[in-house]
């Protein structure tokens, strides 16, 4: 009886110390974990660790271009403050970092699974846009020193425990006003990853008003070239080619997000009417109580089919095109054309409001 005690209570002793020196994550690590922004459907920690090391290593499961994405943008976001490699390992499931599509309905198509043990970090999605949201996760997980783009001494720790997450809303988007003040494609590129942080899937591009018409028209070259040479201010501005245009919303597709160009109109149009004469139908005053008269207007005592001067200003409510006009229409029905060739996504966006 003795030697059975004997052997029953010294595998039992070697369990109580396994567990005792189970480590326990930090104060900060147990706070990431239950602050991930948005809200995710569950968040259960379980009272372990995970640290990322140099050999973590990049597993993909199926190996198609879809993980192959996923896993490239997640080693663009690791690489720099780690300094670690994270090598892409095809087809290992037991690689530290596994991301993995498996079929599950309901999940959807923007769900995820985050499973995180003391051996692996794995992230399971029903679709690529799913895994995507699962590294954006991961990423709020770690210290926030990951956002380095150079080397940092930090021990990379994760609390382990598990996510599960799918989007309320299936659209969430984000608007970007690049008319009246214009911004780089390097400025516009920071402005979707951080969007993307947060898993929106909409990039609204606010790309013509008043003060400037930032897109090229090859049809109608001067409004880009005249239209886009100001700003809010007047100082000197730009507009993007149709090529730097497709940059960009490739740009937002690889992070699964869908780019909405917008064409301000009939209202907020004065960019267009400086750079064509022929637009510009004249003024129509609006009617005294109604709307505020703004001071000022650059159209004001403008002869009809003259350019109007360019406006650098804020007040908004006076510019319209002129529906009578032949040229309103082939103006429209060209921008149209043009701006559908060179959007993929579904949507684009005409109109606007403050129109008199």
């Amino acid at each position: 009886m003795k030697n059975f005690a004997r052997l029953f209570f010294v595998p039992l002793l070697g369990l109580l110390l396994f567990a005792s020196c189970k480590q326990k994550p930090s104060p900060e690590a147990l706070t990431a974990f239950n602050s991930v922004t948005p809200l995710p459907v569950s968040a259960t920690t379980d009272g372990g660790t995970h640290f990322l090391s140099k050999g973590t290593t990049i597993g993909i499961s199926p190996a198609n271009d879809d993980t192959r994405n996923v896993a490239g943008l997640l080693q663009d976001m690791l690489r720099p403050a780690t300094g670690f490699d994270f090598a892409l390992e095809p087809g290992n499931i037991d690689a530290g970092l596994l991301l993995e599509l498996k079929e599950d309905g309901s999940q959807g198509d923007e769900g995820y699974a985050l499973t995180v043990t003391e051996d692996q970090i794995r992230i399971t999605a029903n679709k690529a846009a799913g895994l995507y949201y699962g590294i954006q996760t991961l990423r709020q997980l770690l210290p926030a020193s990951i956002e380095s783009s150079s080397k940092q001494d930090v021990r990379w720790e994760i609390a382990s425990g598990q996510i599960i997450d799918k989007p309320l809303y299936g659209w969430r988007g984000s608007m970007l006003d690049v008319a009246r003040h214009f911004f780089t494609i390097e400025d516009v590129k920071r402005y979707i990853d951080l969007i993307a942080m947060y898993k929106m899937n909409i990039f609204h591009l606010h790309l013509t008003d008043d003060q400037g018409w930032r897109i090229e028209i090859k049809s109608w070259p001067n409004l880009a070239l005249h239209g886009g040479s100001t700003e809010v201010g007047g100082a000197k501005a730009g507009f993007f080619t149709q090529e730097q245009y497709k940059e960009i919303v490739a740009y937002a597709q690889k992070r699964y997000i869908t780019l909405i160009p917008e064409i301000d109109m009939p209202g907020h149009i004065n960019s267009a009417l400086s750079s064509y004469g022929e637009l510009n139908g004249g003024t129509i005053v609006p009617e005294e109580g109604r709307v505020k008269i703004v001071q000022n207007n650059p159209i004001l005592g403008k002869e009809k089919n003259k350019p109007t001067d360019l406006y650098t200003g804020t007040e908004v409510g006076w510019s319209t095109l002129r529906l009578e006009k032949e040229s309103t229409t082939r103006f429209i029905n060209d921008i149209m054309r043009e701006m559908a060739e060179i959007t993929p996504g579904p949507y684009l966006h005409f109109g606007g409001d403050e129109a008199h």
